[in-house]
């Protein structure tokens, strides 16, 4: 019998494998809605699945009125301020860095080896009292997603972070405000150059929030993107500016209010046509600061406007006495050099015992970008028994 035929065929190739590669998101082309931040932004954005596809920055809908503003902090609580928890001696926080350096007397200490992401809630008591103690911390290395830093911002701010309600942030992590120029041009209408970067005579020395009922206490930066060149940032401390004042002058000082103005000026419900103005609060002008102890000057030429109950020629030279020693001491300064390239670094400072500006050197050459966030604390307050700084350490004795 002839075999059967059998139809054969050759099997088809295998399918092959595919490996799903790294996807390079589609950004929208720029627009009045959307800026495209820079490289090392970006990177760190998609590595935190930060969604800016809708729209960057996200430009919340800012108070149009005073009486709006003055409603925005009524209902907080009283705050406790996680470095009255801390261990003095910060064995937690020390322990685990590789190195902690102080950069000057009075002011100013780096952390070598630490991420801020990875800090248990002692290190974070720790850090709090570290940051009280010196004004301000920095680090440098920092892989740090806008979502660990609000988480950092609310642990230090014992559950509250400002909200702010008129600036450039994150978008969907609400809190994380942004430090860009290009956002800039949406708060402020004014161009910044070599003559002009901040108004005359003001020279960008300021404190955050002021006009607010509980102003921010403590304050971190994560700088993901700084010019080649320029760019530094300079903090002064409150503490040794009321240190520097003689013992006469500083009995003056105790006890008075200084009256505080908002950055922004809003319309007046009652009065839609009138001017727009700014938000005023009063503050006392040395508070005492609640971990520490220590009595600061709380003031800054931007946005102390007045002395409660003097006239203003009289508030005029006492603020600007308080204004030349607190911006001139170089002694109790630190200016602060952001390293270029891909290694963010953060910046943690006490709002309430410094004032902090940037040097405006760069021009516009390079770009500055970074997120901040501000961790709410307690309403100024000035304990007629607290001591300054040198007094308490006995550094005059």
């Amino acid at each position: 019998m002839a075999p059967v035929a059998t139809e054969t065929t050759t099997p088809a190739p295998a399918h092959p494998v595919v490996k799903p590669g790294p996807v390079t998101p589609v950004y929208p082309q720029e627009d009045a809605n959307f800026k495209r931040p820079p490289a090392n932004t970006l990177r760190r954005y998609e590595k935190a699945g930060i969604d800016i596809s809708q729209g960057y920055p996200y430009l919340p809908n800012k108070p149009e009125f005073v009486q709006d503003v003055e409603k925005l902090q009524t209902n907080l609580r009283d705050f406790v301020d996680p470095g009255t928890r801390a261990d003095p001696e910060k064995k937690a926080l020390f322990g685990a860095a590789k190195e902690v350096r102080d950069l000057s007397i009075h002011v100013g200490t780096e952390i070598v080896g630490l991420q801020l992401s990875e800090l248990n809630d002692k290190q974070r008591d720790e850090l709090a009292l570290l940051v009280a103690e010196r004004s301000v911390v920095f680090f440098r290395d920092q892989d740090l997603s806008p979502q660990k830093q609000k988480e950092l911002g609310v642990y230090l701010g014992d559950g509250e972070i400002e909200i702010h309600p008129q600036v450039p942030q994150v978008p969907g992590v609400p809190g994380v405000t942004l430090i860009w120029e290009r956002a800039r041009e949406y708060i402020v209408k004014d161009t910044r150059g070599f003559r002009n970067a901040y108004p005359s005579g003001s020279y960008g020395w300021h404190t955050d929030l002021v006009h607010l009922a509980f102003p921010p206490g403590y304050t971190h930066l994560h700088q993901d993107t700084v010019p080649e060149v320029g760019g530094d940032t300079l903090w002064a401390s409150g503490y040794s500016a009321y240190d520097k004042f003689s013992p006469a002058f500083r009995r003056i000082l105790d006890g008075l209010n200084g009256i505080y103005r908002s950055a922004h000026q809003y319309k007046d419900a009652n009065d839609p046509s009138a001017p727009a103005r700014h938000v005023h609060i009063v503050h006392p002008l040395v508070r005492t600061h609640p971990v520490t102890g220590f009595k600061t000057i709380f003031a800054n030429r931007a946005m102390t406007v007045g002395i409660e109950g003097l006239d203003k020629a009289e508030s005029d030279a006492i603020l600007n006495h308080i204004h030349d020693v607190y911006e001139k001491s170089t002694d109790l300064q630190i200016r602060w050099k952001w390293t270029p390239g891909t290694s963010a670094m953060g910046v943690s400072w006490d709002n309430r015992t410094t004032i902090h500006t940037v040097s405006y050197d760069y021009e516009g050459k390079g770009e500055r970008h970074g997120t901040r966030v501000s961790s709410l604390a307690e309403k100024p307050f000035f304990d007629p028994k607290s001591k300054s700084r040198r007094e308490a350490l006995g550094l005059d004795a």
